[in-house]
């Protein structure tokens, strides 16, 4: 396995080489000038400080090589909520403090979950709509964290190359993409978009209502930019004061976009209603049946389906038809006919 080094300066690059020679073919460079020229890199870890905005633009300038490269570490100075959105909008699919530890470097580059496609072949089968999606979703987190408005017309283009790839390529090819490439939150956003087009596909909607779906698919979690990342990315069970924490990540994404010209008023529901259930128990309005929209609904079964199989670290993935059995099982809270007409995407598409 080969193994090229970015560092923002040597002492990076020495420290790196020094956990990694006994076990790999290293090659390295500085990132100031970098080019990453060889063509059997199976992953690039970079090393670099993403608030100086020198290594950001170094870094936006090496994005079409990087991207080429199956597993992007980075490895970041300060783990801030914000400079990890960076390093997944620079390609990240993996972000580290700088302080990790050999074993925990290690462990990523090893993991056997990582893809094994080769990256022109891995091209072209979804991994370019995944990576332009988690930078569009990680741009997003980004925007509300600085205050700063949110490009409604990259989320419009980063959702339609996620519909087409799908419509291209499948559901499954999507979804293995995915859990290969990205982890966390902007995994859980791609699977989600990626499981509500191919539902609306199968439902046979309008390429009118199929952007409605793709729209509140990628904007549905917003909110969590609000919530702290050592609870987002918590291995294990969230305990009850976090589980509330939690919970408001509908209304905060609510309260980014309901002044934004961009969000249609139905948009804006999915984003706000889309832990809702039929029989009132959902939050953070408790609505019941006849206040919550089709869309909504659709949204809902697809964003707990994606939750159950998304890949985490510390537990296997679930399969389909476990996942599948799970979503039968809250027939009351979810809508009889859609959970009945979910069972293709859920185990054949």
């Amino acid at each position: 396995m080969c193994v090229h080094l970015v560092g923002d300066n040597i002492a990076k690059l020495g420290a790196l080489r020094g956990m990694l020679t006994e076990r790999y073919a290293l090659t390295s460079e500085l990132l100031n000038g970098a080019d990453i020229r060889g063509s059997d890199i199976d992953a690039v870890v970079v090393a670099a400080d993403l608030r100086d905005v020198d290594n950001i633009t170094a870094l936006k300038q090496i994005s079409p090589k990087l991207v080429r490269i199956p597993k992007r570490i980075f490895l970041i100075d300060r783990k801030s909520r914000l400079s990890t959105v960076q390093a997944y909008a620079l390609g990240a699919t993996t972000v580290l403090s700088s302080n990790a530890s050999r074993a925990q470097l290690l462990a990523k580059l090893a993991d056997p979950d990582a893809p094994t496609v080769a990256p022109d072949i891995a091209l072209g089968d979804g991994r370019q709509a995944a990576s332009a999606g988690a930078a569009c979703i990680a741009s997003m987190f980004e925007s509300v964290l600085s205050g700063t408005p949110i490009d409604i017309n990259d989320a419009k283009r980063s959702g339609g190359s996620i519909a087409d790839s799908i419509e291209e390529n499948g559901l499954s090819n999507w979804l293995a993409t995915v859990r290969r490439h990205h982890e966390g939150t902007y995994q859980h956003c791609l699977l989600v978009t990626g499981v509500t087009v191919d539902f609306g596909l199968s439902l046979g909607v309008s390429k009118a209502d199929l952007e409605r779906l793709y729209m509140a698919a990628m904007f549905h979690d917003i909110g969590k930019a609000k919530i702290p990342l050592a609870i987002l990315d918590k291995p294990g069970r969230l305990d009850p004061a976090e589980r509330t924490l939690v919970e408001t990540h509908p209304g905060a994404g609510w309260d980014v976009l309901k002044e934004n010209p961009g969000i249609t008023p139905e948009i804006l529901d999915a984003v706000r209603h889309h832990h809702e259930y039929l029989d009132g128990s959902g939050y953070p309005d408790g609505l019941s049946a006849d206040k919550i929209a089709d869309l909504v609904r659709i949204l809902t079964i697809s964003d707990i389906f994606a939750a159950l199989i998304e890949y985490r670290s510390y537990k296997p993935v679930m399969p389909r038809e476990k996942a599948y059995e799970i979503i039968q099982s809250m027939d009351g809270k979810l809508e009889k006919a859609l959970i009945a007409a979910f069972k293709d995407v859920a185990l054949t598409r």
